[in-house]
């Protein structure tokens, strides 16, 4: 694919008269990469215990209800990787691939933990922390919406 300098500049006008925040073309000799107005590409926050309600009486069920486990649903030392925008989740880099991580996984700063996928265009989350994943809140294929938690990792 060839790109001459009338083609990019419909294309740069296009896509400034529109609402996507990045873009990304590749040809034969060339990589386009446009982004603007993006959130960080990961928020890290400090985990904060969730307030407990009372729960009411439930009538006997087949399968017990699993709990998460209390060794991570209270720690305040964990940090939480989050959207920073709507789209798809998922945890590999293509269908049939091993994901970036798993739980248990030691991350570094920069590393790829998962994609997000909005407007057909896929976007890779990076870590902005490094540390071990403890927990993926997510699963692969599923919705996510701007802010939701996907994993919690223990910095190192």
């Amino acid at each position: 694919m060839q790109l001459d300098h009338e083609q990019l500049h419909r294309l740069l006008e296009a896509l400034g008269e529109s609402d996507i925040q990045e873009f990304r073309l590749e040809g034969d000799d060339f990589r386009l990469e446009i982004r603007r107005n993006l959130p960080a590409q990961a928020v890290m926050a400090p985990v904060m215990p969730a307030p407990v309600a009372a729960a009411a009486p439930v009538a006997a069920s087949a399968e017990p209800a699993s709990a998460p486990p209390a060794s991570t649903a209270t720690r305040s030392d964990l940090l939480e990787v989050t959207a920073p925008m709507v789209g798809t989740f998922y945890r590999a880099p293509a269908p049939g691939e091993p994901p970036f991580v798993e739980v248990g996984t030691r991350i570094n700063v920069g590393q790829a933990v998962c994609i997000l996928e909005a407007m057909k265009l896929m976007n890779e989350l990076e870590s902005e922390v490094g540390g071990e994943v403890v927990e993926i809140l997510v699963d692969n294929g599923t919705p996510v919406e701007f802010g939701q938690v996907l994993m919690r990792v223990k910095p190192v």
